[in-house]
């Protein structure tokens, strides 16, 4: 049996024995995470905003000077931007799903409720707003014109409706039908659910220490008219057609009057490119740091079991005198390795839990799954026994005569 020779060689190698075990177990450890973040970023940014994404673009505006008539210059400017061809609707808003910029409040089921029940995403919209954002109605109606009153910035106009995301409906009332509940929005007065829609994302991604993370998809459509001196424009044009109204929206708008300054124009999916940007950026830096992290390992295992087969060559030499053949040379080192490896993987694993746990806490990201350290400890030994192969062929290769040569 080589396992106690093994272990007796490695207890007089014990500081190399364990500085490699070590660098394995963290490895292990910080792969598995990095992993586990990767594919929770990667879920994040597959998550779709319920929007009509291909087909939307948004202006953003800004009046210059106070001007009195915001209303009637609000009013000009979304009949302009419907009539261009290859539009189908438009509308002045607030804001929209991955826009970055919106209300945010708590929504209670009774009146002066000091803790809300969930808190939520205020979407300004019109009778126009089912078509401009895209989203789809699952259940109720849309509001209609004499619903719609308006809201004018900073001030904060009471709706008698409201359409809810099914995913706040199910938080706020998760044993029965929303439709024809009342629920309260920041304030004592009663709105009346009239319907609800299968998606609208927050405009903020939810992500990392966020504190919408756990209220992403909570969110709610009001009947008002936004009026303000600063405006997101949401376009919504025929499939196709999309770039084409993007390069006419600011002649247009300027053909309306030049009092004005439009910071952009974009389209949703650099929207959504924008928005996730944090995320993309650090599945980046994370996969690098797992691949050097892996390389790191690899070899510091080469160097040293390198200087291991320096230091053991009289040794080798005499076994190989022996009898020994290169194949079991070759199987000394590799067991030898796939111990230390071993070791430092069951001390990974639980390093990994450890450190996922402060993660899950810390970072408000799920907890990693056991899959992940499961297949990081196939993979680290997998990589540690690659490692081993060159240097263990070299002591492999070393002649009997190795023996006396230095005698």
């Amino acid at each position: 049996m080589e396992i106690l020779p093994i272990l007796s060689t490695l207890r007089r190698n014990k500081v190399g024995a364990l500085l490699i075990g070590l660098q394995i177990a963290l490895t292990l450890a910080i792969v598995c995470n990095c992993l586990s973040v990767i594919q929770q970023y990667r879920e994040q940014m597959a998550r779709p905003s319920g929007m009509d994404e291909s087909n939307v673009f948004s202006v953003l505006n800004t009046w210059v000077g106070q001007p009195d008539d915001l209303k009637s210059r609000t009013a000009a400017d979304v009949a302009a931007l419907r009539s261009m061809p290859g539009v189908l609707d438009a509308e002045a808003t607030n804001g929209f799903p991955l826009g970055g910029a919106a209300l945010v409040t708590g929504i209670s089921l009774k009146p002066d409720q000091k803790q809300p029940n969930a808190s939520t995403t205020e979407y300004f919209v019109d009778e126009h707003g089912l078509a401009v954002y895209g989203v789809k109605l699952i259940a109720g109606r849309w509001f209609s014109a004499a619903e719609v009153k308006d809201q004018h910035m900073g001030e904060d106009e009471s709706a008698a409706s409201v359409v809810l995301t099914r995913s706040l409906a199910r938080t706020l009332f998760p044993s029965g039908d929303a439709l024809g509940q009342v629920v309260y929005v920041n304030s004592t007065s009663p709105i009346r659910v009239v319907g609800i829609v299968e998606r609208a994302q927050s405009p903020w991604t939810g992500g990392g220490a966020s504190p919408f993370a756990s209220s992403v998809e909570n969110s709610i459509f009001l009947p008002h008219q936004f009026i303000g001196s600063f405006a997101s424009y949401l376009v919504r044009t025929r499939p196709g057609a999309l770039e084409t109204a993007m390069g006419a929206v600011r002649e247009r708008l300027y053909a309306v009057t030049r009092r004005r300054v439009i910071l952009s124009v974009s389209p949703f999916r650099e929207i959504r490119q924008r928005a996730y940007q944090s995320q993309h950026s650090l599945s980046i830096l994370l996969a690098l740091l797992c691949a050097l992290l892996l390389t790191v390992t690899a070899c510091g295992i080469v160097g040293l079991v390198l200087y291991w087969v320096a230091q053991r060559r009289r040794q080798i030499g005499m076994r190989r005198a022996l009898g020994a053949r290169r194949v079991d040379i070759l199987r000394y080192f590799q067991l030898e390795n796939l111990l230390i490896a071993g070791t430092g993987a069951a001390l990974g694993i639980a390093i990994g839990v450890a450190g996922n746990t402060w993660l899950a806490t810390t970072l408000i990201l799920n907890r990693m799954s056991i899959g992940y350290l499961a297949v990081g400890a196939v993979v680290v030994l997998a990589l540690s026994q690659v490692a081993v192969l060159w240097p263990a062929l070299r002591a492999a290769a070393i002649p009997p005569a190795a023996a006396i040569r230095d005698l």
